[in-house]
């Protein structure tokens, strides 16, 4: 577990109070820029390994791959892997996730990540994190590896909301934080190889 440093706390209060703000919270470097280069590498060599596999949407027995839907490849992060860069991805998120059940109330029970890679030409329709048919996923949390992103490389989250629309540029070591249930989004089709890790912090499930 990592310490609570005032930079760290920093860092918190700034995508909860853009969440509070406009219930999408965005911060610019939530990791450093030496995580998010020992990330991509990592996810490269998974990449290299022939290690990911093609995503799958629903859940369960309702699982199923349709690359209509989404084209991206994926790999489960787990502290039974005993990696290092794993280990210390899955710190910052413990800490995050102990400072959102102090200062929110988030009651957040538990998480679950995996990396994205999004090979050119790759997309993901629009959806909702949540599954119909189980509510524990709370929060949608997203964390960019994209060291040298262009405009011209595609690849924006764009969020359907109330308000509009509004296209979130993937670039590096950027985080994204909303509600599962309520915000509608998608991943633009992507000219250039894309990376990020994607998550959801889980409550108890509604009866």
């Amino acid at each position: 577990m990592i310490s609570l440093n005032n930079h760290l706390q920093a860092k918190f209060n700034s995508l909860i109070e853009d969440f509070i703000d406009h219930k999408i919270g965005i911060c610019n470097h939530f990791i450093s820029a030496d995580l998010a280069n020992k990330l991509r590498l990592h996810l490269q060599e998974l990449h290299d390994n022939d290690s990911l596999h093609q995503a799958e949407i629903g859940q369960q027995l309702v699982q199923q791959k349709n690359i209509l839907i989404r084209k991206d490849k994926i790999f489960w992060i787990d502290r039974k892997h005993h990696h290092p860069v794993e280990d210390e991805f899955l710190d910052m998120i413990d800490a995050l996730i102990l400072y959102l059940n102090i200062t929110c109330f988030a009651g957040i029970l538990d998480y679950e990540f995996h990396y994205a890679w999004f090979d050119k030409g790759s997309f993901y329709k629009k959806h909702l994190d949540q599954f119909h048919a189980n509510t524990s996923r709370k929060y949608s949390f997203i964390i960019y590896l994209n060291k040298h992103w262009k405009k011209q490389d595609g690849g924006e989250l764009k969020i359907y909301d109330v308000d509009g629309i509004s296209l979130i540029e993937p670039t590096n070591a950027k985080s994204v934080f909303f509600q599962s249930s309520e915000i509608p989004h998608e991943v633009l089709f992507s000219n250039e190889i894309r990376m990020s890790i994607t998550g959801w912090f889980k409550v108890r499930p509604q009866e």
